[in-house]
């Protein structure tokens, strides 16, 4: 039977928790980067000001039908279930780095049976069994005592990498409502062309049954005849390829749901979509913890900038605690009776003294990967500026394009009946019918794709301003919730 004096050991570990504040490594702050007081072609708002971004998804996108499709979408998505699982894995990582705070304890049995040969001289001493057994129960205890902080800033960095999978995740989720709701549009649109299309070719029809009349009674000559024909024969053309646009536009927009190719239901039609004026757009600093690209970009300097701190410990002495102890006896029933105990505890220090700069070789891996991931949080974050800037005024620019359009169809469409009216009266020829016939479909169509890019830009800055993810998780359930944010991780290290 062994024993150590357990003083020692108990005096180790109560110094090592007295200094166990001693945490080597860089504090974490975040960097400085120019922020606008307000986005460009923007007038300063109120601080107070809500921002769209701020909003649900679904009280953005009214549409019934549409919030539908984003629900099946949320919970069904390829690539959303992807991302949770991502995330499951990197809470998971957290508590086997945080699991090294903890001691670790291992308990383990042996048996072993030992035959002694006559002519070891041993074996034939009397008295001396010759088929010695002998039985134990053991546990092992090891302890490494966190004095310089590596486990704690292998632990941040971690929680860091899972906020930033989470956040990704978000952002993935953002990027499905965003491009599902575009889908939704492109749809519409192509249902207005069609429609506006076939209501066209049933006017050019009925056109050419009249010039066919007229020619009939010899008012129309075989020239007029042929460009009536040609109307109807480009308007029909024109079907089949709308036709075939539509039904790959619904099978896209399957695909972003998780489900097989198939038809798409519909809400409201195009013209019907609620198009919003005033569009609060909020402050640009709001941006840093809105938009998950931004937060995950700095979450990943955190993590960066804890990896350091676990680096530079590795050039301090490890401290550990270590300890054996047990039961042993060469008869089981006697393993528990009376059998010979043993323990043994005590601390152990490894200090590095020679490893042909390997270990301040990585501290200077580990400060470049924290300064490239600083650079790459300042583009993230005037990309999104950038990003915002452009939406606004592509935004604004569309609705004034929309208008005039607006406008442009109602006088072509004008000018189309007055064109009959010369015609039918024989004031002109039908030359000049067919040239308003085109002037007035195009019209009718580059319309209802104005109105489509409307919609598009609307969500476009939906997205940029960080909105599209908020209430995923109430409908979809495709993973955890961290509950933190990089804030509350700058704030712990």
């Amino acid at each position: 039977m062994s024993c150590t004096r357990i003083g020692s050991p108990i005096l180790a570990l109560a110094l090592a928790l007295a200094f166990s504040s001693c945490r080597v490594g860089p504090e974490y702050s975040r960097p400085e980067v120019p922020t606008p007081a307000s986005f460009r072609s923007v007038q300063p708002e109120p601080p107070a000001s809500p921002s769209l971004g701020e909003l649900e998804w679904f009280k953005v996108f009214n549409d019934p039908t549409l919030q539908s499709l984003v629900r099946q979408a949320l919970s069904q998505n390829y690539d959303a279930r992807i991302a949770a699982e991502r995330v499951i894995a990197a809470r998971e990582f957290v508590g086997v780095e945080q699991s090294q705070l903890l001691p670790e304890l291992q308990a383990g049995g042996q048996y072993t049976r030992t035959k002694l040969s006559e002519g070891t001289g041993i074996g034939s001493l009397p008295g001396i069994d010759k088929r010695p057994s002998q039985h134990s129960l053991f546990g092992d205890l090891s302890w490494e005592l966190d004095f310089w902080g590596r486990i704690r800033s292998a632990t941040d960095a971690a929680r860091a990498e899972l906020l930033a999978t989470e956040l990704n995740r978000r952002a993935v989720l953002q990027t499905l409502v965003c491009d599902l709701s575009s889908a939704y549009f492109d749809l519409l649109e192509l249902d207005e062309e069609l429609r506006i299309t076939r209501e066209t070719y049933e006017s050019r029809q009925s056109s050419f049954d009249l010039v066919s009349l007229r020619l009939d009674e010899g008012v129309a000559n075989k020239v007029e005849y042929r460009q009536a024909e040609s109307l109807v024969l480009e308007t029909a053309g024109n079907l089949p390829l709308l036709e075939s646009a539509i039904e790959s536009q619904e099978n896209l927009i399957r695909i972003l749901m998780g489900t097989s190719p198939g038809p798409i239901p519909r809400g409201a039609a195009l013209l019907e979509q609620p198009r919003e004026v005033d569009v609060p757009v909020g402050l640009p600093s709001a941006l840093l913890d809105r938009r998950p690209d931004i937060g995950a970009a700095e979450a990943r300097l955190i993590s960066a900038n804890a990896r350091i701190g676990e680096a530079k410990a590795l050039l301090y002495p490890t401290i550990a605690l270590t300890g054996t102890g047990g039961l042993v006896s060469n008869d089981l029933d006697e393993l528990f009776r009376g059998g010979s105990s043993f323990f043994d505890v005590g601390p152990s220090l490894v200090m590095p003294i020679f490893n042909a700069g390997e270990l301040r070789s990585n501290i200077r891996i580990t400060e470049a990967q924290q300064r490239e991931a600083a650079l790459s949080y300042q583009k993230t974050l005037q990309q999104a500026f950038r990003e915002v800037a452009d939406s606004l005024i592509r935004r604004q620019k569309i609705t004034e394009s929309r208008e005039w359009r607006e406008q442009l169809e109602e006088t072509l469409g004008d000018q189309l009946s007055l064109s009959n009216d010369r015609y039918l009266g024989g004031v002109t020829s039908y030359l000049e019918v067919l040239d308003s016939e085109r002037d007035h479909f195009d019209s009718e169509i580059n319309l209802a794709r104005a109105i489509r890019d409307e919609l598009l830009a609307y969500v476009a800055l939906y997205r940029a301003l960080g909105g599209g993810w908020q209430g995923t998780d109430e409908d979809a359930a495709t993973g955890p919730q961290v509950g933190a944010s990089t804030s509350d991780l700058a704030s712990g290290m």
